[in-house]
């Protein structure tokens, strides 16, 4: 949420008078914006207390001249604002516009009278001040563009600084919308101007008014109605944002209470702002358009409704709602999708990394963000004491307190007090002992671990551990979490210990021997990071008081010339001091600052090579280089490989020399990407290594270093006296605080799931009743969707032919289920997107039976019901919605298992949509076990946009995607790609019941598949939507003909493999248990890159090399193990 300063100014200086009624503003107003003036009446209903010795001063914007038509009203103009009007000295009020201090004289009991004035209101937009946002801002503008006015304006007559109620009545051109607090009331569109009426009875802080051309689009949300004015048609983007409106602002009505509003707009600026106003946000164009403000910015804004909208701020005594809207918006999503320790521990860096000695300071005093010390303190450190707060008190009783605290003050002015006086109510007992160490004090605590010893004592264990608080102030009363893993036992042993004094010892009485601990493990409390705790960051570069630029000499000259026009531009836009040097000018790097080091051939590139030594970073691949030597080609971090030609790399670590220090190194190929680098890169300060394609340039690759030493664990002694390095215990998880309601439902999709794997059906297989019978369930179940039959016939949803196959084989008619979702673009008639899934599977084996299993029958939940059951809830959910721009076609493929029989028949016998005009297809299979697996995508070489899509798709939701795009996979998919369409496969990786009679409903993971469903819906509309097709990387071409059955491997090996990684080999996930894998030692993690003479580069390799074997064939294996190369041999077996 966004204030003018003016309204911080005066909240903070004035005093207001409290009275038992608000002043009331009915106000008349007519826009010209083609002269930049409005004309107003206003009929102004003022308390009864607010009329002193019978007049009463207010201001107003310089020259709108306000004249009254009320009898016996006198208006007299003052020379100058007075200190009593601002609280201030007028000089350095920081109001931005000219303004006019008017007094009224009133006959003795009019407390009613009309204002009318008129005049221009139009000010120049500038950068604003707020730091990270690169925003204009102007106090007030009416122009063709649109209008923007609110009480930094002074558009209306400012009396004081108490809350009012009011209603406006606007005039405006033809095409216009005019939005303003509280609800419409009135709305009239003529052919010559429009009208509209909006109504406030909620108190409010100030009055505003926006608007401009725009397009209107609306939902009604239970008892809320969701608007969006877009300044151009695009109801695919306001459909987003309508349906997420009503998930939120249902989600916080069950956490909080009621919405205080009757509606929630979303308005799109005529310029870039992110301002939250109550009932309304104000939002730029490209604003509105980034992918992930969905779910980031914009619930942080409509919570706002209810923090600092719907109960004010007594800014005097401190901000406390940015930090609490904070912690229940960013917090809590990042919290739903797992990540709450990692944005805690974020949270904590920014205050490790940007606030010094000098720059802190304490709640109380904190009013606004203006740098990343004081948005690390305001939002950072309220955001923390709300979450100790919560885990002292427990979820029910913090829920309690947050319902009070708004119940009581709500359209009120609250403070740090309001809450403390709420939360104790509600837990029952004064809590200002919790409230006022945080609240009041400067700083934070630094905890340290002096000791710690683990012993046998009896039949159990005793370990103790002496904690220390470091700071030079006195200790903190804390909670300190301890997680203790265990000799023998999965979960972790959690507790936490109260510690107030500034150094105590702790005893824990165990049940097994302890073999390490961790102290805070899940960054629970605030408090001050040790260094080593943490990864390297950018946010510690951009954090330093001082720093140190290097620039390569050698470089060419333009690209030398772009790279000191980045530092020039961070000398002017960064608060840190800056010195520029080239590469030749000093002999060594400075200890005592931030260092930066630009370009590949910077002399000092060596030291930072080595010092990223400990992290997975390889330079390789070399080529000639003009001139003389050789030049690096690309590189790989964490086994991603990235090239150097088109790319921009950052990578940043700790300073060899003082780990409190940072060596950041920025390389690019050429200059034209830096301009961009230098905007963008003060935005991820969270992360400690960055890959940027293009002259945008786009991030493609963003990670953080692994904390490897943190002095917050320790290894104790096991039994034979070896300190060993242990793998955490697992410790209990967390509900989040609230759930956002699912678009999608879980049940449907399970009940889809148990259907297509119940015995009855017989495991699906080839040319079998029980085919058939799944073939009419989802027939019916795309007529109940409201999808059209799209098969042969007119009318029907079957796509039928005739194929042999199965076990004996034999002559069946298979039968794909095709419907569609017509798209409304005529331009774009034809034109079709493809979601697709295989509904058969192995029936009692065939073709792909392990000798074990013949004729048991095998259920296929998860291959391939799964990706039926997300495909069957996509259609309903986007049938629901309404034509999409192009049309959808969902199909439900036979055959799959025997070759991929249905989706080549579909790809060659598709008249109406052929795959020349298909903009691209999706592959559902195998999606039903994902649980804490990154969603795997097959195929994202297949078009040049495909990877940019899932990364921003991971970005947008929150659910961890791995793009694979060196593998194809083999699901149906491929026989699009074959045809030369772009198209993709979603899997949630490999597990031991894979072609398994063990393949069953009861192990699905349903949140996982909402998740599926989530990444599948956000690539559908992206498809739907674009404007031209996908940039592919395909020949175009018809798929062949079909072979009578699969090629397929006649031998097993045992191995599971990560079909997430992308690096040389194949790594593995795990090993069936007594395979031939597992007796010969394979194990998880390791990856095989050879076996016999032949190189194993990668899973199709890997594939293809097995079906050359026999049962019975010996093989050597070459593979590597935590880096280093072994070999095993191993006897394959039959399948």
């Amino acid at each position: 949420m966004k204030r003018l300063g003016f309204f911080i100014v005066l909240a903070l200086f004035f005093v207001p008078v409290h009275v038992r009624a608000q002043l009331h503003h009915d106000l008349k107003i007519a826009l010209q914006p083609d002269q930049r003036r409005i004309t107003v009446t206003d009929k102004i209903t003022l308390p009864e207390a607010a009329v002193s010795d019978g007049a009463i001063s207010f201001l107003l914007h310089e020259g709108l001249a306000p004249a009254s038509p009320t009898r016996g009203i006198k208006i007299v103009r003052q020379e100058k604002p007075s200190k009593s009007m601002l609280g201030i000295d007028p000089e350095g009020s920081g109001v931005e516009v000219p303004i006019e201090e008017y007094r009224v004289t009133l006959p003795a009991g009019l407390r009613e009278f009309v204002l009318n004035y008129q005049g221009e209101i139009d000010h120049p937009k500038e950068e604003g001040e707020e730091y990270g946002r690169s925003f204009s801002e102007t106090p007030g503008a009416l122009s063709s563009e649109g209008v923007f006015l609110a009480s930094a304006s002074l558009w209306y007559p400012w009396f004081n600084n108490d809350l009012v109620t009011f209603a406006v009545d606007v005039q405006s051109p033809t095409g216009w919308e005019v939005v303003s607090q509280g609800q419409r009331t009135k709305q009239q569109k003529g052919e010559n101007k429009t009208e509209v009426r909006w109504e406030s009875p909620e108190p409010q802080e100030e009055i505003y008014l926006v608007g401009g051309p725009a397009t209107e689009y609306r939902r009604a949300t239970g008892g809320v109605e969701a608007l969006a004015f877009l300044r151009k048609p695009d109801p695919e983007l306001a459909e987003k944002y309508l349906g997420v409106t009503g998930q939120y602002i249902e989600m916080y009505q069950k956490l909080i209470g009621p919405y205080p509003y009757k509606k929630f707009a979303l308005v799109e600026n005529y310029w870039e702002t992110g301002y939250g106003m109550p009932s309304f946000t104000l939002l730029g164009s490209q604003v509105i358009r980034l992918p992930f403000i969905l779910h980031s910015s914009y619930p942080h804004e409509i919570l706002h409704n209810w923090w600092g909208n719907g109960v004010y701020v007594d800014f005097p005594s401190g901000n406390w709602s940015e930090g609490l809207t904070a912690y229940l918006a960013d917090h809590l999503i990042s919290e739903q999708r797992g990540g709450g320790a990692q944005a805690r521990r974020a949270s904590l860096q920014k205050y490790a990394d940007y606030v010094a000695e000098g720059k802190d300071f304490p709640l109380t005093a904190f009013r606004a963000r203006h740098s990343a010390a004081t948005e690390a303190v305001g939002y950072g450190k309220t955001l923390m004491f709300f979450h100790m707060l919560r885990r002292q008190l427990g979820d029910d009783l913090f829920v309690k307190g947050l319902q009070k605290f708004y119940r009581d003050n709500r359209f009120k002015r609250a403070g740090f007090a309001d809450l403390q006086k709420a939360f104790s109510a509600a837990a029952g007992k004064d809590l200002q002992p919790e409230f006022d160490p945080w609240v009041t004090r400067t700083g934070a605590p630094r905890i340290r671990v002096a000791e710690a010893k683990g012993q046998a004592e009896g039949k159990g264990f005793l370990l103790t551990i002496t904690l220390e608080q470091t700071q030079a102030d006195p200790a903190y009363r804390v909670r300190v979490p301890i997680a203790v893993t265990l000799e023998g036992q999965e979960a972790a042993y959690q507790e936490a210990v109260v510690m107030e004094s500034k150094k105590q010892t702790f005893s824990m009485r165990l049940p097994a021997p302890p073999l390490r601990f961790d102290i805070d493990p899940e960054f629970d409390l605030f408090r001050r990071l040790d260094r080593n705790e943490i990864p390297p960051a950018l946010s510690l570069a951009f954090g330093a008081e001082k720093g140190l630029m290097v620039l390569p000499s050698s470089e060419p000259k333009e690209l030398l010339e772009g790279y000191r026009r980045l530092a020039e531009s961070w000398r002017q836009t960064q608060s840190m001091e800056i010195e520029i040097k080239l590469d030749n000018e000093i002999a060594t790097l400075p200890s005592d600052r931030a260092v930066w080091l630009f370009g590949w051939d910077n002399r000092f590139k060596m030291t930072m090579i080595g010092a990223l030594a400990d992290y997975h970073l390889e330079i390789g691949g070399v080529q000639p280089k003009e001139g003389s030597g050789v030049e690096r080609t690309h590189l790989k971090v964490n086994n991603v490989e990235i090239q150097i030609l088109n790319h921009s790399l950052v990578f940043t670590t700790r300073h060899p020399a003082n780990p409190n220090r940072s060596l950041t190194w920025i390389a690019a190929d050429r200059a034209a990407p830096l301009p961009g680098l230098a905007r963008k890169l003060p935005h991820y300060g969270p992360y400690s290594y960055l890959a940027f394609e293009g002259d945008e340039p786009a991030n493609v690759v963003k990670g953080q270093w692994p904390v490897i030493d943190s002095p917050m664990t320790g290894f104790l002694l096991n039994a034979k006296g070896e300190r060993v390095r242990v793998d955490r215990g697992k410790l209990a998880p967390r509900p989040a605080l609230a759930a956002l309601p699912p678009v999608f439902s879980d049940a449907r999709m399970m009940e889809d799931i148990r259907f297509l794997s119940a015995e009855g059906l017989q495991g699906r297989g080839f040319g079998t009743p029980g085919l058939d019978q799944a073939a009419e369930y989802l027939a019916t179940k795309f007529r109940e969707a409201g999808l059209q039959p799209g098969g042969d016939e007119k009318g029907s949803y079957f796509q039928a032919w005739k194929e042999r196959g199965g076990d004996p084989e034999r002559e069946a008619v298979l039968k794909n289920v095709i419907g569609l979702l017509p798209g409304r673009k005529p331009e774009w008639a034809g034109q079709s997107v493809v979601v697709g899934a295989h509904y058969d599977h192995l029936g009692q084996g065939w073709p792909d039976v392990r000798q074990e299993n013949k004729g048991k029958v095998h259920p296929g939940a998860d291959d391939n019901a799964s990706g039926i059951a997300v495909l069957l809830e996509l259609a309903r959910t986007l049938a629901k919605e309404g034509a999409p721009e192009r049309t959808v076609i969902f199909v439900a493929f036979s055959g799959e298992e025997a070759g991929r029989r249905g989706s080549k028949h579909f790809v060659g016998h598709s008249k109406s949509f052929p795959p020349e005009k298909m903009i691209g297809m999706l592959n559902l299979d195998t999606v039903g076990r994902l649980g804490q697996n990154k969603l795997i995508v097959f195929g994202t070489g297949s078009a040049e946009e495909w990877i940019h899509i899932f990364n921003g798709i991971g970005f947008v939701t929150g659910i961890p995607i791995q793009p694979a795009p060196k593998d194809l996979g083999g699901s149906d998919h491929v026989s699009f790609v074959e045809a030369g369409v772009p198209a993709i496969q979603l899997h949630s990786g490999a597990n031991l019941d894979y072609h398994r009679p063990s393949d069953t409903a009861d192990k699905i993971d349903r949140e996982g598949l909402i998740k599926v469903a989530s990444v599948l819906r956000e690539a559908t509309a992206y498809l739907t939507s674009r404007p031209g097709p996908l940039t592919s990387l395909l020949p175009r071409q018809r798929a062949g003909e079909v072979p009578s059955q699969a090629p397929g491997r006649r031998v097993t090996l045992g191995t599971l493999p990560d079909f997430g990684d992308q690096g040389e080999g194949v790594a593995l996930e795990g090993v069936v248990a007594g395979s031939p894998a597992d007796q010969a030692g394979l194990r998880k993690g390791d990856r095989i890159v050879r076996i016999g003479v032949t190189p194993i580069n990668d899973l199709r390799a890997f594939s293809e090399l097995l079906k050359t074997l026999n049962p019975g064939d010996r093989i050597s294996i070459l593979f590597i193990r935590d880096g280093r190369e072994q070999t095993v041999e191993a006897t394959v077996k039959e399948r």
